[in-house]
């Protein structure tokens, strides 16, 4: 029997053995004997040419490490069976091998017995585990999601752990973040989404990877991108049908299927390829991360990892014995923040993607899972996880991004622990499309929108948020596309296998007068193009953070399906062929952009407090309940910028708004919505004639004043190819 076998490391005496040396040789250290409970994972030991394997098993009975080579899955060709007394400390697991032993071996997991609790299917001595710190997994060609859920051994068909750690490091060359303030811009894509797809230009063996990504590049740079937020990267069951990513199998292997190559570790050389080149085009790189809940599922799901190594130490259990993991995720389970083990294993993913893979930042699904206790009662006071990530030097200066609510609570603003971050609003989200589809009463609760939500995120002297700490957003990939949701009232998820009974009922979306593109009229089209550009002007216009997703700058359209997470097909890719059909609104989006950052007095760290006035049709705010008109001056003294003069109508009449600041000759005219393009975005500005301005139904209008002391002149209207003047545009009469 191999020594192996037997839990011996070579070179320590066996029980039994006689000692018959007669001279000293050099003793193994305790580390070189036993191993070593720390880092947990695989770690290479350079100056010993040895593997440090450590796993976190609390109630685990025995544990057995299982050693596979390439050519064979389904035998390990070496089993270490950790005994208690010489390879465990404390809750942790742990050996080391010398890579003489290991020779030809490539892949490794575990087996687990312990007691188990029959409702909570947890240890089984038969499946093949997975470390919760792989770095990279493998999936054999055999690989069957059933047999994980189901009684009896799945060897050679479960997913089984990499060594890569003896490979050569990645060379960086000088990698440098960027850093963005005003002029952050934040893009959230799909990793194989945004390329999949056959008409996306990216060469056919790279579409839907990371590197198909990267020939990407100068299409965001064209549009003025400064973030990227990534969708879930994580590696995830294969067989699940999660296209989205939210369904993580593990917290520290980037996803597989997204490299170009499936060689053991080419994801993680091509992952860091994007970044680098992402990097050095100035745009930052943000993942969108699953630490709430793994792809395990509940009582039903496959046991792949967690579950095996100790269920009731990784996941929120319940008092329910029909569903004994408690679901505050609705995936099935929830992970126990309350843990010490399971926050320890949050901060080092989080660690590694910093270090070893260099990104900028991290959005958190469903993060107010970080502030339950074990019992699932919400800590409102001060969560652990946040005080270790703020206390890391490293981690508290990333851009950390929450989506602050789960499935059973919502903290929004200083209602969420993690006091410095930044948060997704779905406040500003609500507000601005009810007030585009034009609902009453929706003119205060915009104008806080616009401000920077400081109802939400307070600056006072107690509180003392930032405004950049919104992140406003009219879209994501959560809902409606910008397209669909001018273009349906009612969702379309029938392809999803739900009945349409997933997916979001409250969209705040309306149709403009025709459900759907099938029989839509020129009309119907039109307004709808001029309402995705108000939502455009209204969220670059506002104080805080701005982010949209990837293919709404070209009306990309989900045919009214408002959850295509599992729609890995047409539905959930971007259509490219949209860009040239819709090349008008992709110049919009891309102006609106570039003025946004030319103008950084709109996005500030702070309130705009005394550098806003605000106005309606006249000197005052109309705040009657069927009010749906708002005007505003943003004066950029302070920030060494120019002033800015918005108009917005979201009624469906006309109506005629009188300049409250400066004489005509003072404001040149940038945006009207209403014009058709390029017209709709004047680059260069169009001088008013007049302190009046007839603005168009659901319209919404840009003034620019220089700053004192500019040299730069409008042009004048003959200027203009468009040859129109500037001041009483009357859409009922299409002209001046």
């Amino acid at each position: 029997m191999n020594r192996l076998t037997r839990g011996i490391l070579p070179g320590v005496d066996a029980p039994g053995d006689s000692a018959q040396t007669v001279a000293p040789t050099k003793r193994a250290t305790w580390e070189q004997a036993e191993g070593h409970p720390l880092p947990l994972g695989v770690t290479w030991v350079e100056e010993e040419q040895s593997f440090n394997f450590a796993v976190h098993a609390e109630h685990a009975e025995s544990v057995a490490l299982l050693l596979f080579s390439a050519t064979n899955l389904v035998e390990p060709v070496l089993t270490f069976r950790f005994d208690f007394l010489r390879n465990k400390s404390g809750r942790i697991w742990h050996c080391r091998i010398p890579i003489t032993d290991i020779g030809e071996t490539r892949y490794y997991a575990y087996s687990v017995s312990g007691e188990s609790a029959p409702q909570i299917h947890s240890f089984d001595p038969q499946k093949v585990l997975v470390d919760p710190y792989a770095q990279c997994i493998f999936f054999p060609p055999g690989f069957d999601r059933e047999l994980a859920r189901r009684e009896g051994p799945n060897s050679g068909r479960a997913p089984l752990g990499v060594l890569t750690g003896h490979y050569p490091k990645f060379d960086w060359g000088g990698d440098r973040p960027p850093h963005h303030e005003s002029d952050a811009v934040i893009y959230e894509l799909h990793v194989k989404g945004f390329t999949r797809n056959p008409n996306s230009g990216v060469d056919a063996s790279r579409s839907g990877t990371y590197a198909g990504l990267v020939e990407k590049i100068p299409y965001l740079q064209e549009l003025g991108i400064t973030v990227v937020e990534l969708m879930p990267i994580f590696q995830r069951d294969p067989q699940e049908g999660d296209y989205w990513g939210y369904m993580p199998l593990n917290f520290f292997a980037p996803h597989a299927q997204y490299a170009s190559t499936r060689d053991d570790d080419e994801q993680h050389l091509e992952f860091r390829n994007m970044v680098r080149a992402l990097h050095q085009a100035g745009i930052g790189v943000v993942l969108d991360v699953v630490y709430n809940h793994t792809c395990e599922g509940d009582h039903r799901g496959p046991i792949y990892s967690f579950k095996g190594f100790d269920a009731a130490g990784y996941y929120m259990l319940s008092s329910d014995p029909a569903n004994p993991y408690a679901n505050y995720s609705g995936t099935g389970n929830t992970l126990n923040f309350g843990e010490g083990h399971v926050r320890k294993m949050v901060m080092d993913s989080l660690r590694y993607w910093k270090h070893e893979m260099h990104v900028d930042g991290f959005r958190f699904d469903l993060a107010s899972v970080f502030s339950r206790n074990a019992d699932g009662s919400l800590n409102w006071g001060d969560a652990p996880i946040f005080s270790e990530i703020a206390a890391d030097p490293e981690l508290g200066q990333l851009r950390l991004i929450a989506e602050p609510w789960d499935t059973g609570a919502y903290q929004l603003g200083r209602g969420f622990p993690g006091l410095t971050w930044l948060q997704w609003n779905g406040r500003f989200r609500d507000d601005i499309r009810r007030f585009v589809k034009g609902d009453p009463g929706m003119v205060t609760d915009v104008m806080r929108r616009i401000y920077g939500s400081d109802d939400f995120f307070p600056d006072s002297r107690g509180d003392a948020y930032h405004s950049y700490q919104s992140v406003n957003y009219v879209t994501s990939h959560d809902g409606f596309s910008l397209y669909d949701l001018v273009s349906y009232d009612h969702k379309r998820n029938w392809e999803n296998g739900h009945r349409n009974q997933d997916g979001m009922d409250e969209n705040y979306s309306w149709n403009c007068g025709h459900e759907g593109d099938e029989g839509a009229t020129s009309d119907v089209l039109a307004l709808r193009r001029k309402q995705i550009k108000n939502f455009c002007c209204l969220l670059f216009l506002s104080n805080g953070t701005p982010m949209f997703r990837a293919g709404d700058e070209f009306l990309n359209t989900q045919f009214g399906n408002n959850n295509p997470y599992n729609q890995d097909n047409e539905t959930g890719w971007l259509d490219w062929s949209q860009l040239r059909s819709n090349a008008d609104v992709f110049r919009f989006f891309k102006n609106m952009i570039a003025f946004r950052k030319a103008h950084p007095t709109l996005g500030r760290s702070r309130f705009w407090r005394e550098d806003i006035s605000w106005y309606g049709t006249g000197p005052t705010v109309d705040l009657s309940y069927d009010s749906r008109s708002l005007a505003f001056c943003l004066h950029g003294a302070s920030q060494g910028d120019d002033d800015i003069y918005t108009m917005i109508n979201s009624y469906w009449e006309e109506l005629e708004f009188h300049l409250q600041e400066g004489t005509a000759q003072e404001w040149t005219r940038i945006v009207d919505t209403a014009l058709p393009s390029p017209d709709d975005f004047s680059e260069h500005g169009l001088p008013l004639q007049q302190a009046k301005y007839l603005v168009a139904p659901r319209s919404v209008v840009i003034l620019l004043r220089y700053r004192k002391g500019d040299t730069r002149t409008a042009p004048t209207a003959h200027q203009e190819s468009s040859g129109r003047k500037q001041g009483n545009y009357s859409e009922r009469e299409g002209s001046l």
